[in-house]
């Protein structure tokens, strides 16, 4: 069987142009934001043997898909640039490979460009006992060039080497079985899945189970698109034909018939009700301190939407961080799924009082409409980094603000004015800041303090203010105090309002 590869490593060190450069297709310009939006898979002839890839995105945000894609491989290419080095991805990367027990090869990218050091990179991969062969270790490093199509000859001899020494196989007699590796809803097509086929054959006319999924598949498709009638063990294959769309990730198997299918089916989403309620039930210390009154915990309801379960998967997880990230915030995912934004999405955010995301999703014109009248917020991106920096802005807005007493302005008097039954009144000169009735004030004569009391009456000419800024000219008085004298000088405090400032860990 062909070795199943994927491509991991930091965002912008080039995986997406080597996959490209290697099956001579176009995908980089289809990208948003420099993140492979999708996994998907392919294979690549080397002669009379096959590679298959199984492409994986770049970027922190999409963890889970990363660690996804490690486990359904057979090696992992580590893509390290030449000119940038180990990168905070770059580790998260060797973590997911090694969690996967699977090899590594390191493919050091961009030995093109100016100020490209491959000996550097070998250098820093030692302190996460990547040793290179040239230093005595057993890590292969390859020098490649994915824009100048450079050394991946080599790469690919390389990658059949490591496998031939793998001795992978697999029971072309076997039960089918297969890993989703990218699922989706298809307008015209219904619920679709890519699936790594491991072990067997599957076939048109199978009836399979994944996880809640079934159905009996109408058609299967290669990885170009193509219409096939089966396929064996260790390719990738579109199938179409399921009840739902199933979650990355979940092994796909055989059953005897539709019935059997469906029972397993419907007894699994029982049990997964059932999950769901007993962890809701469990009180997580946030409720703990909610209820005791000693956390004021603000609720940030959430409704996912995206094109494929692998984006809605990874914005979940980065959700879930950030909510690790803030005490007072709790955001709660109260729905999660496939396809356009509906009106059943719409109903079930004005019922939790929810906000919808969707993520490379467009929304119906029932749900649009729906959403003006019930007044639920619907936000769609295609980007996801500015999906999170939304929903962080969001979470500090929902903070308690913080007030802080501070200096606010200063005022000198000029001239005294005595008035009956109104009393006396400091006619004053606002030298900086501003004076805000109610506001606290320190009188000074000469360096020594003669009054601190409230600011009780604040006119700007003949009017009563609220405000007056410098450097315009007030009157000020008090009921506490009449012995203003000319040359006093006066400062004003108030509790002013400071902008809450959280630093997340996602956006270091």
């Amino acid at each position: 069987m062909p070795p199943v590869v994927s491509v991991l490593g930091h965002v912008d060190h080039g995986k997406t142009t080597l996959l490209d450069a290697l099956r001579e297709t176009n995908i980089v310009s289809g990208e948003h934001g420099g993140i492979t939006q999708h996994i998907g898979a392919s294979e690549i002839e080397l002669g009379d043997q096959k590679i298959v890839f199984v492409d994986t995105p770049g970027h922190a945000a999409f963890t889970q898909m990363r660690a996804r894609g490690g486990q359904v491989a057979d090696i992992v290419i580590l893509v390290v640039a030449a000119d940038d080095g180990v990168m905070p991805q770059t580790i998260e990367a060797i973590g997911h490979a090694r969690a996967a027990e699977v090899p590594i090869i390191v493919a050091i990218n961009k030995v093109d460009k100016h100020g490209a050091d491959p000996m550097r990179v070998k250098q820093a991969l030692l302190e996460y006992e990547l040793v290179a062969e040239d230093f005595g270790g057993d890590t292969i490093m390859v020098p490649v060039s994915a824009l100048k199509k450079e050394g991946l000859d080599d790469l690919l001899e390389m990658i059949l080497l490591v496998a031939e020494v793998q001795e992978l196989w697999a029971d072309p007699d076997a039960a089918f079985t297969g890993v989703v590796v990218e699922a989706g809803m298809d307008e015209s097509r219904g619920p679709i899945a890519t699936v790594l086929v491991r072990n067997g054959e599957v076939k048109v006319g199978d009836v399979v189970l994944c996880g809640t999924a079934w159905g009996r598949i109408r058609r299967l498709n290669n990885w170009r698109g193509k219409s096939v009638k089966s396929m064996g063990a260790g390719y990738p294959v579109e199938v179409i034909g399921l009840s739902s769309v199933p979650e990355s990730g979940q092994v796909m198997t055989t059953v005897e018939g539709v019935k059997e299918a469906r029972a397993i089916a419907e007894a699994r989403a029982d049990t997964s009700r059932t999950e769901q309620l007993e962890g809701s039930a469990r009180a997580s210390l946030k409720d703990l301190y909610r209820e005791l009154g000693e956390l004021t915990v603000k609720d940030l309801n959430l409704s996912l939407k995206a094109d494929v379960w692998g984006s809605v998967q990874a914005l979940e997880d980065s959700l879930m961080e950030l909510n690790d990230e803030l005490d007072e915030v709790q955001i709660n995912v109260i729905s999660k799924g496939v396809g356009e934004v509906n009106e059943s999405d719409v109903m079930l955010a004005v019922a939790s009082d929810a906000i919808i995301i969707g993520f490379h999703v467009g929304v119906s014109d029932a749900a649009e409409r729906m959403s003006e009248t019930e007044h639920v917020e619907i936000r769609t991106y295609e980007i996801i980094y500015e999906a999170l920096e939304d929903i962080q802005a969001a979470m500090v807005g929902m903070l308690e603000p913080i007030f802080e007493e501070r200096v606010i302005g200063h005022a000198r008097v000029l001239r005294i004015f005595r008035i009956s039954r109104i009393g006396v009144i400091a006619g004053s000169v606002i030298t900086d800041g501003y004076a805000q009735r109610n506001a606290r004030m320190t009188v000074k004569r000469r360096g020594e303090t003669v009054y601190e009391g409230t600011l009780q009456s604040l006119k700007h000419f003949e009017n009563e203010a609220r405000r007056v800024e410098a450097p315009n000219e007030c009157g000020i008085s008090t009921n506490d105090f009449r012995g203003w004298e000319e040359g006093d000088e006066i400062e004003f405090r108030a509790d002013v309002e400071i902008p809450r400032k959280t630093i997340f860990k996602s956006a270091r």
